[in-house]
């Protein structure tokens, strides 16, 4: 990796038709993998603990993979506060959270998603493996409007970095370090950092 690594600048949102028209598209897509079982939930990052650079850590109580080799790798990072969650509503979440897949999935590029819980901030991330930046930051920016909808306002952020694999940014965070003197929104709450 060199030095001269860009993140994608963070878009605003869609406009909503596009939008919610790319979400509806996401969901046929995502009933017919369903059939064919193309969707997997692995338990092997369950549990485990991702330190960021602002101080915090979010915990991944859950994982979505589908049948995917990247041809174009990226790292998507996703971050929102919700709204009404507090306390005792964090698990609660945490359970109705799996019937979002369908927003997700069956877009296209989508490679795998860690689903981490909320942090001291009560910061919720998705650490997201995409194939081509340019899909990840549509789904980014057609997200936001699901989003909206359930998090406090201004909450709702994310990163696009290409050309890494989701697994080699966990083995190895100092990857992200070529990014983050070029982060055009400034921050570090997306930014992994060894344990």
């Amino acid at each position: 990796m060199t030095t001269s690594a860009q993140p994608l600048p963070p878009l605003p949102p869609l406009p909503r038709p596009v939008a919610w028209r790319a979400v509806a598209r996401c969901v046929l897509t995502t009933v017919g993998m369903l059939r064919r079982r193309e969707v997997h939930q692995p338990v092997h990052n369950v549990g485990r603990v991702l330190p960021f650079a602002d101080g915090t850590t979010g915990r991944v109580y859950r994982e979505t993979v589908v049948d995917a080799d990247p041809a174009d790798p990226c790292l998507l990072v996703v971050s929102f506060r919700l709204r009404l969650v507090r306390g005792r509503a964090h698990p609660v979440f945490r359970i109705e959270s799996l019937l979002n897949t369908p927003l997700f999935v069956g877009f296209p590029g989508f490679v795998s998603k860690l689903w981490l819980a909320h942090d001291q901030r009560d910061l919720y991330r998705g650490v997201y493996e995409w194939d081509g930046a340019s899909l990840a930051q549509s789904y980014a920016r057609s997200l936001w409007r699901v989003l909206e909808l359930v998090s406090q306002r201004g909450s709702i952020d994310y990163r696009v970095l290409p050309g890494l694999r989701r697994d080699a940014v966990l083995a190895d965070p100092g990857l992200l370090d070529a990014y983050a003197p070029t982060d055009p929104g400034g921050g570090s709450w997306w930014r992994l950092v060894a344990a």
